[in-house]
C-alpha cells in the first residue's frame, strides 16, 4: 500500500462509526415493544447525547448496545448493532467489555461493602494487568477524580452520591474502553456535582479520544458538552441533529415531552 493509499485509509477509517445501530427494536418478556425503531452512530472521539423523557427508550438502547437488555428478560427482535464494523447484537456484555464496549448505569451502582479503590481495582480485573500497569492506571483515574483519591480506604456505600457516580465511572474507564455507556449521570444528583461530572466527560473525551454516548433527560446540560444529539419519543428517534442545533430549536421542550411532532 502507497502512503497516499495509507493516509486514506486512516482518514476512512476515522470517519466511520464506531458505533452503528440500525433499526433496533427491543421486545420486553416476548410482548412489550420497548424500542420500536432506533438508528444512531457514534464516531469516534464524539459525545452524543441520548435524549427524552422518561419511558422514552434511552435505558432500552443503552442496554440493547452493550448486552444488558437480556437481565431484563428483554431481546433486541429486529435490526443489528455494529461496533467498529462488526456486527455485535446479542454477543454477552463482558465480551462487548473486552472489545472496548462499557455501560455505566443508571443508579450508581458500586459494590458497597468494598472500598473505593477495591471497586476500581475489580474494573481493571477484565484486563488482567500487571501490578505497574494497575497502579499506573488508578493513579491516572485519581487524577481526574480527585475526590476518589481522599476516599480510596472508604467503603463505597458510605460516599455520597456524587462520589459513587465518579466511582462507576472511574471503574469503567479501567477497562480502557472506546465507548462509554452513560446512562442518567444526574439523577438524583446536586447541580455542582453534576456539573463537575459532565466536565470530566469532556476532559476525558478531549485528553484520550473516549467517545460517550450519554442518555439524559436535562437537556441544556447535555448538549453543551455533546458534538450531536438524538431524541427519543416513544421508542423511536424523532429528531437528530448537531447540538447546536438542538439547542436552537423553539419547539424541543414540547416534542422531548411528546406534546408535538417533530417535522
Amino acid at each position: 500500500m502507497s502512503l497516499v493509499e495509507s493516509i486514506l485509509t486512516q482518514a476512512a477509517s476515522a470517519l466511520a462509526p464506531l458505533l452503528d445501530v440500525r433499526n433496533i427494536e427491543v421486545i420486553y418478556d416476548g410482548a412489550i415493544l420497548a424500542v420500536a425503531d432506533v438508528s444512531l452512530s457514534v464516531v469516534p472521539g464524539e459525545i452524543v447525547a441520548l435524549l427524552g423523557a422518561n419511558g422514552a427508550g434511552k435505558s432500552t438502547t443503552l442496554k440493547a448496545i452493550s448486552g444488558l437488555v437480556v437481565a431484563d428478560r428483554a431481546l433486541v427482535s429486529r435490526g443489528e448493532v455494529h461496533f467498529r464494523g462488526e456486527n455485535v447484537t446479542g454477543i454477552a456484555p463482558n465480551l462487548l467489555a473486552a472489545r472496548g464496549i462499557v455501560h455505566v448505569l443508571e443508579g450508581r451502582h458500586v459494590f458497597g461493602h468494598l472500598t473505593v479503590e477495591e471497586n476500581l481495582r475489580a474494573g481493571a480485573f477484565l484486563r488482567r494487568p500487571s501490578r505497574h500497569e494497575i497502579e499506573r492506571d488508578l493513579e491516572e483515574i485519581y487524577a481526574y477524580f480527585p475526590r476518589l483519591k481522599t476516599k480510596r480506604k472508604t467503603q463505597a456505600g458510605l460516599t455520597s452520591g456524587g462520589e459513587q457516580q465518579m466511582l462507576a465511572i472511574g471503574r469503567a474507564l479501567l477497562t480502557r474502553p472506546e465507548l462509554v455507556l452513560l446512562d442518567e449521570p444526574s439523577m438524583g444528583l446536586a447541580p455542582l456535582i453534576v456539573e463537575e461530572i459532565f466536565a470530566i466527560v469532556s476532559e476525558l473525551n478531549r485528553s484520550k479520544g473516549t467517545s460517550f454516548l450519554v442518555a439524559e433527560q436535562n437537556i441544556a446540560l447535555s448538549l453543551r458538552h455533546a458534538r450531536r444529539g438524538y431524541v427519543l419519543d416513544s421508542g423511536r428517534v424523532a429528531i437528530e441533529a448537531s447540538a447546536e442545533d438542538l439547542l436552537g430549536r423553539d419547539d424541543l421542550q414540547e416534542i422531548y415531552l411528546g406534546v408535538a411532532t417533530a417535522p
